[in-house]
């Protein structure tokens, strides 16, 4: 589903005054108005250049929960401007471009979630944190994949468990953990596409190369995979692997920090099945550009409303998480 678009009030597309230094100019609104910008790595390389801070889902949910800032403007999809406004309820929440959804959490609506869960009451139920700010509110504890797995195998083993809406997520997590979860039937647009076919054939004529894979890639591609793991995980071992040759299957963006981290290295973004992409690449993600976070600062607009009803409910399992990832020093 897409959001309203804020084009509507004319202030997505409003230029730049000419002659204005729009990062100086963002750096000096977010002094003036004490205002934080995070971004995820997905977003582009420019974007994550100026945020005061660059994370995945469950580092940019710390850093929301523990910010001082008046103002967070979250450089992503929707869901983590939602997940920063239940966490923060306080705080004004942005987010340059109200259009940057998810697929993956638009694959699991809220409504036809809470049946599945009403249809299964003995089951605790562990949601992805890409959903909605309804879905958490019908779920027990929150999970990234930075700690789904630690999570889950905190739970008895006999413990029958949903999980969503991530189908790939969650049968890697059961293939890993012995777990026999119940699946909802979601999936991320970016990861669904890579191509096992094109990632042997850059193996193939990059044979030292090692394979990253985030685990919300189809089960055939995980399996060839060196390393599979969380965008921040990825990020870290890229980094710290004696490797110089890293083919990278999951959203692009992440290529633009490896690179700043480890610049004497080379890294291959895996090709979706699409024989005219060169990358895989979020299109929403790629929504938010800095005109748009430069005019979203200066009417601090579009704004992240969430229904107190739903923060109360959902703000539990966000927690939970939260609590139960610095228990296990995640």
């Amino acid at each position: 589903m897409i959001m309203e678009s804020w084009k509507t009030r004319g202030y997505a597309d409003e230029p730049v005054p000419e002659g204005i230094d729009i990062r100086a100019e963002i750096r000096r609104m977010c002094k003036e108005k004490n205002a934080v910008v995070m971004a995820h790595y997905y977003t582009e390389g420019v974007i994550q250049d100026i945020a005061d801070f660059v994370g995945d889902s469950l580092a940019l949910a710390q850093k929301a929960a523990e910010t001082t800032a008046d103002i967070i403007v979250m450089c992503g999809v929707h869901f983590m401007g939602e997940t920063s406004k239940i966490l923060c309820p306080d705080k004004k929440v942005l987010v340059p471009d109200l259009n940057a959804t998810c697929s993956l959490a638009e694959s699991c609506p809220a409504e036809a979630f809470a049946d599945f869960v009403k249809a299964h009451p003995d089951h605790t139920v562990v949601s992805y944190v890409n959903t909605t700010a309804a879905t958490k509110a019908v779920t027990d504890v929150v999970v990234t994949s930075s700690n789904a797995r630690q999570i889950v195998e905190s739970f008895p083993k006999d413990e029958k468990i949903i999980f969503g809406p991530d189908q790939n997520l969650g049968n890697y997590i059961n293939s890993i953990t012995g777990r026999k979860m119940l699946l909802w039937n979601g999936a991320c647009h970016v990861h669904e596409k890579f191509s096992l076919e094109k990632i042997l054939q850059l193996k193939a004529e990059h044979p030292k190369a090692k394979i990253l894979v985030h685990p919300e890639c189809k089960g055939p591609v995980v399996k060839v995979a060196d390393k599979v793991g969380s965008t921040a995980a990825l990020l870290r071992y890229s980094i710290e692997d004696e490797a110089t040759e890293f083919i990278v299957a999951t959203e692009s963006g992440i290529l633009h920090k490896m690179q700043q981290s480890a610049p004497q290295k080379t890294f291959i973004p895996a090709p979706p099945d699409d024989s005219t992409c060169a990358c895989n690449e979020c299109n929403y993600m790629k929504l938010i550009t800095m005109e748009k976070l430069y005019n979203c600062l200066k009417y601090e607009w579009p704004e992240i409303e969430v229904e107190q009803s739903i923060i109360e409910k959902a703000v539990r399992p966000i927690k939970r998480m939260l609590e139960i990832s610095s228990k296990l020093g995640i």
